[in-house]
């Protein structure tokens, strides 16, 4: 029976980091991001319903999503991003499921990298499900100098999440971040030699 591992974290938290050393790892990763990122494409299923919900300006001059557009409208209003998270969240589910299933043919462990895992009710999809932990402080810090935030840009970005915290109860394993890369490629190897 196949093993699916559910990756999850917050924005900064490092989760790219760890999907890529899992990758080199042999592992094989569904990584979400990637998937909206390709549902938003011109054409795409995201981009067809975001363009009728927001109207053209979310576009750019080459008729392509405008991501920061789109993330400052989406952001800035709480009601936008109730639309935004009920309208989008139906179509990467269902793209979601459809990876999942193919690679449930062909491999005996498999990872999915999820930010909103917990918050969209993914939990039951994975035999484990791993956090990448790091503490609110050293998580600002890195989405200030990743993004080029104001303090109060990145607290307001962090503020719309789920505490770190807070998802360690739904944790089977806690991946610390708060230290460099050579520690974190560490805990990786020994973790992901246990499998």
């Amino acid at each position: 029976m196949t093993k699916i591992i559910g990756l999850t974290g917050g924005i900064a938290s490092g989760k790219s980091t760890v999907t890529k050393i899992i990758r080199e790892s042999g592992f094989k990763v569904i990584d979400a991001d990637q998937v909206v990122h390709k549902l938003q494409a011109k054409g795409g299923k995201l981009y067809q319903a975001l363009l009728e919900w927001l109207g053209p300006e979310i576009l750019d001059a080459d008729g392509e999503l405008d991501r920061p557009k789109l993330s400052q409208m989406i952001f800035a209003n709480p009601d936008n991003m109730k639309t935004s998270a009920r309208l989008q969240n139906s179509i990467i589910r269902q793209e979601l499921a459809c990876q999942r299933d193919q690679l449930k043919q062909t491999e005996e462990i498999f990872f999915m990298d999820i930010p909103l895992l917990i918050e969209e009710k993914y939990i039951k999809w994975f035999d484990e499900i791993w956090l990448v932990f790091v503490d609110k402080e050293k998580q600002l810090q890195r989405l200030m100098a990743r993004n080029n935030y104001s303090r109060e840009e990145a607290e307001l970005r962090l503020s719309h999440q789920m505490p770190l915290t807070d998802k360690k109860s739904f944790a089977s394993l806690i991946i610390d971040n708060n230290g460099d890369l050579i520690t974190l490629k560490e805990q990786m190897s020994n973790v992901l030699q246990r499998l």
